[in-house]
């Protein structure tokens, strides 16, 4: 499907499609771009794992979690790029909808509301993609600033040169630097790419679901009024139209209540990994600020982009939970006293159902909303709390 067309969704297309993720590629090439960046986290993965060997330099528990942390982002990037992968089909069946969605718009009105959503998606895609890729050039470049000091500012003895990541290559890493340097952010870019092209599309995916909760309450909201916003006055024939319209409204509403469960049959075990790691993850992060101010500055993006992951999630659970929400008090306050009252009965199928907001999960236990957010750093800091004591 061409969308290169749209603005809205230039950025989330392009990354997706690098990445292996858009649902539209041909199945070749989505293989090879999939099966690349597999091996290039392969890469990555190799020297975190062979943690037994690294160890035999530091000899301490502390070597273990520095590793994990750069282990465990790796299996997350991984993990959003097969769950892709696997439920492709009903993907590409989301895709469709969103894009005919658009087709389907009639009114100035209509596209000011999917066009705000659409905006919403974007500003994301970009502000996460652009803070991402800066994070992972300026965690790695740091590196070379005990490098850059030794040059500048020598001392007695060199500095010990700061790793890129912790990891063991095999090799020495002082006289093989600047390759491991290289190797580093260009791997660790790639396995970012596959995060931003996971998140953007689920973004884009919720704030679609989002903007037609949005018109279904607009319309419904107006559905009554004239042009000009007066009550409409109705005689038989406007009431009928009116049914027919409502009948529309409804049969809509469950459609959007479908895109909405198909989107969590498709994320719910995945996330819940991706929250089990997220939030030991963050614990395992924080244990790493120490008097070295160099590695606490580099773990302070980590620890950030971490959050700011499970942020983005929370709000748009907390969203949806919202926009579903909104459409019941929609229905109240628009005039549906006006209607007969088959067509009355047929508002109350859309309001009883409202009453049910449609959500995210995790596992079907944890919902994605701003107040599992605040509980998930409590845990991180639980988390910490016990894994310091191992120290």
């Amino acid at each position: 499907m061409e969308v290169t067309h749209n603005h809205y969704y230039d950025i989330v297309y392009k990354i997706s499609s690098l990445t292996g993720m858009w649902p539209y590629l041909k199945p070749r090439t989505r293989i090879f771009r999939v099966t690349l960046l597999t091996l290039v986290s392969l890469t990555i993965i190799i020297p975190e794992v062979n943690i037994r060997s690294y160890q035999c330099m530091c000899k301490n528990m502390q070597c273990t979690f520095q590793a994990m942390t750069a282990y465990l982002l790796s299996a997350v990037s991984l993990l959003k790029m097969y769950t892709f992968q696997i439920n492709i089909r009903t993907i590409r069946s989301l895709t469709e909808h969103l894009f005919t969605d658009w087709k389907e718009l009639r009114t100035p009105e209509e596209y000011e509301i999917m066009k705000s959503y659409a905006e919403n998606s974007r500003r994301f895609s970009l502000i996460y993609l652009v803070y991402c890729f800066l994070a992972v050039v300026i965690f790695m470049s740091m590196s070379l600033v005990p490098y850059i000091l030794n040059i500048v500012r020598p001392l007695n003895q060199s500095r010990p040169i700061l790793p890129p990541y912790r990891g063991y290559y095999f090799i020495d890493s002082q006289e093989h630097f600047f390759q491991i340097l290289w190797h580093s952010i260009v791997g660790w870019e790639v396995v970012v790419a596959a995060v931003v092209a996971h998140d953007s599309l689920f973004v884009t995916y919720v704030e679609h679901i989002c903007s037609m909760f949005a018109l279904i309450g607009f319309h419904f909201e107006h559905l009554f009024h004239n042009n000009n916003g007066t009550v409409k006055i109705l005689n038989a024939d406007s009431r009928d139209v009116d049914h027919k319209k409502i009948a529309f409204f409804v049969h809509r509403h469950r459609e959007i209540l479908e895109c909405a469960q198909h989107l969590e049959d498709i994320f719910t075990f995945p996330f819940a990994i991706q929250i089990l790691i997220v939030t030991v993850g963050m614990s395992i992060t924080l244990l790493q600020q120490n008097d070295d101010y160099l590695e606490a500055t580099r773990y302070v993006f980590y620890v950030i982009a971490e959050m700011i992951h499970l942020f983005f999630l929370s709000l748009e659970g907390q969203k949806l939970i919202d926009h579903s929400f909104q459409i019941r008090d929609r229905i109240y306050h628009s005039s549906w006293y006006n209607v007969s009252t088959k067509s009355q009965k047929m508002a109350m199928i859309v309001m009883a159902r409202s009453r049910r907001p449609a959500f995210f999960s995790a596992g079907k236990v944890y919902i994605f909303s701003l107040e599992s957010f605040t509980t998930i750093l409590q845990t991180s800091m639980s988390y910490l709390t016990v894994l310091a004591s191992f120290q």
